[in-house]
């Protein structure tokens, strides 16, 4: 099981402080998210995508890949019925996704819950329609870059536009691209959804491209009251390949206590179920 962390549990923190803490700890991923390294992607120049990737890479860490996409942003929606608003974001996906490739990552996962809302009178139907439209636009251009793009279900206190893994397979497949993949994260699903996580692995396992760990307390596995150990083993049975992610929203423990204790949490989930 390859374990990432998402890094802006360490925004305050210079890059290289934050590799060689990551790497220290034992995870071999991490995870960004663009807002805390500009306001638009587009003004991070491509020498400092190349320095960053090198400086990761030199301590055995990979970057993933990206998420919050559009989090601090303007002017970008993808279910709007504004045609202008849906095509600049669909530009904007492709600028992300050569951002992502450019760093060596090939996950984009789509959660931005403030630019997917549903608009005042839009019908449910027509907000898939819209945002069917962006991702069939981006997705082929960013498939040149080896990237993908997960859509990632919310909870209703978050969003009102796709809440659970079904619903985000009814978009998927209206967008019929092969990397647009499903997203799982515990603390939504455990939110949102009806079914125990298990079953949701294994039932949703072929088109899972990203999975994300943290608890309904907003912090990270083990420091909740979820017991991982069936979730870890689903994902082994299921044949999950891709990356387990810590994704955390309360850093009031501080960086360092949150990335130590999950890891040595999903170190011992594993030894516990034998793996």
């Amino acid at each position: 099981m390859k374990f990432a962390i998402c890094h802006e549990l360490f925004e305050d923190w210079d890059w290289q402080r934050q590799c060689q803490f990551i790497a220290d700890t034992g995870y071999t991923g991490i995870e960004l998210a663009p807002f805390t390294l500009a306001e638009r992607i587009t003004d991070v120049p491509v020498q400092q995508r190349s320095t960053m990737r090198k400086q990761a890479e030199e301590l055995g860490l990979q970057i993933i890949g990206m998420h919050w996409l559009l989090a601090k942003t303007d002017g970008l929606h993808i279910s709007t019925a504004e045609s202008a608003v849906r095509e600049a974001t669909a530009a904007y996906l492709v600028d992300l996704g050569n951002a992502c490739a450019d760093f060596g990552g090939s996950v984009m996962v789509f959660g931005s819950p403030a630019q997917r809302n549903l608009e005042p009178g839009l019908s449910r139907d027509q907000a898939f329609s819209n945002a069917a439209s962006v991702f069939k636009t981006a997705l082929p251009q960013l498939a040149d870059r080896g990237v993908n793009i997960c859509m990632e279900p919310l909870t209703t206190n978050e969003t009102d536009f796709i809440n659970t893994c079904a619903e985000a397979m009814t978009l998927i497949e209206m967008v019929d691209e092969p990397n647009f993949r499903l997203h799982q994260d515990v603390k939504a699903m455990l939110g949102a959804e009806t079914e125990p996580l298990p079953s949701l692995i294994t039932t949703y396992a072929p088109h899972v491209g990203h999975f994300h760990v943290n608890d309904t307390n907003l912090l990270g596995p083990g420091m909740g009251e979820t017991n991982f150990e069936p979730i870890f083993e689903a994902l082994l049975k299921s044949k999950y390949n891709g990356w387990v992610s810590v994704e955390v929203f309360d850093y009031s423990p501080g960086c360092e206590t949150i990335a130590r204790d999950s890891m040595r949490y999903m170190q011992e989930t594993l030894a516990r179920i034998g793996r």
